[in-house]
């Protein structure tokens, strides 16, 4: 059993005064995301519920703005026993299994509906959660939609043609790139650190990112058009290592899987809500939005598919016809 113990570091914890004895279980949770982010917020509705659910014998202390490290340093940090919770997108995990690069293949996956039924409802899914959990030592206890991603631009987009020529930003992965050149814009790989003054200079002509994204960073100060291409959803899995939920009773157990449950919902309302928001936001700052047919920009992705299927084969295969099946 791990027993509370003083944390001298720059860790957040949230402990409830549920209890006046220390927590039996101190762990700890780290973020890629920002106090300021939805990620965040949704990590301390988990740690609150986890810690007054469980009387106080949980407390989870939080760990924002990548103090541990990137998303696949804090993933292998879970696995190993380091860490106990962190957050990671399902198509993330191609860095240790190639074919779950299907998750964010551009309008692969419709919508969150999807995108859960796809990890969890699908022989696919459900293998590469079981690879997940038993190679990696790492057990998902929830599933939250984390956005969309759309593209802004310095002139409108209507139309696939309008995308023709277009100096895309994009960040240095593979899926994203592909959009970029299969919708016949020029991809441009930039730091993210770099955009904002790259769009406001003409430096690239656009970028893409989720709407959140595009608020937080302010780019339509300098960006006047905003497309709903709707290429790429993300999610965020709610991770645990097999080490820590182990050392749970099942009664922590069922506290933490139905904590992590009620967050990833929270998680996906502020989401889903804020792009509603957004919009409306966007357009009170002399943003046109356009909403170009997304039938040519998903017809010219095939032949990537193609190279995902030439990569991964018969599991590449089977995972983009099961993802498929469920659309139809």
């Amino acid at each position: 059993m791990r027993f509370s113990k003083p944390l001298f570091t720059a860790g957040v914890t949230l402990a409830l005064a549920c209890s006046a004895q220390a927590a039996d279980y101190d762990f700890k949770m780290g973020l890629v995301a920002g106090p300021s982010a939805n990620e965040y917020k949704a990590a301390e509705f988990f740690a609150k519920a986890v810690n007054e659910k469980s009387g106080g014998k949980i407390e989870i202390s939080l760990y924002p703005s990548a103090q541990l490290g990137d998303d696949r340093s804090m993933i292998k940090q879970i696995g190993d026993g380091a860490l106990d919770f962190t957050f990671g997108e399902s198509a993330r995990f191609q860095v240790f299994y190639p074919e779950a690069e299907v998750f964010a293949l551009p309008y692969m996956i419709p919508n969150f509906d999807i995108a859960k039924k796809a990890l969890f409802e699908t022989p696919f899914g459900q293998q590469l959660i079981n690879k997940i959990n038993h190679d990696l030592n790492i057990t998902i206890l929830a599933d939250a939609y984390n956005g969309t991603r759309q593209t802004t631009s310095n002139r409108p987009i209507r139309n696939l043609a309008d995308m023709k020529g277009l100096k895309l930003r994009v960040p240095n992965a593979a899926t994203n790139l592909a959009y970029a050149k299969y919708v016949g814009a020029s991809p441009t790989p930039m730091s993210f650190a770099e955009v904002y003054l790259a769009l406001q200079t003409n430096s690239v002509d656009g970028q893409e990112n989720p709407l959140s994204t595009v608020q937080a960073q302010k780019f339509y100060e300098v960006q006047k058009y905003l497309a709903m291409t709707n290429h790429i959803l993300n999610d965020q899995l709610y991770l645990v290592g097999n080490d820590t939920w182990n050392e749970l009773p099942q009664d922590l157990q069922a506290v933490v899987q139905q904590a992590a449950q009620a967050a990833a919902d929270y998680h996906s309302s502020l989401f889903f809500n804020g792009e509603k928001e957004l919009i409306g936001f966007f357009e009170s700052q002399g943003v046109e939005v356009t909403y170009p047919d997304l039938a040519p920009f998903k017809a010219v992705m095939l032949p990537y598919y193609d190279e995902y299927i030439k990569k991964n084969g018969k599991i590449g295969q089977q995972a983009i016809e099961q993802i498929n099946q469920l659309t139809q």
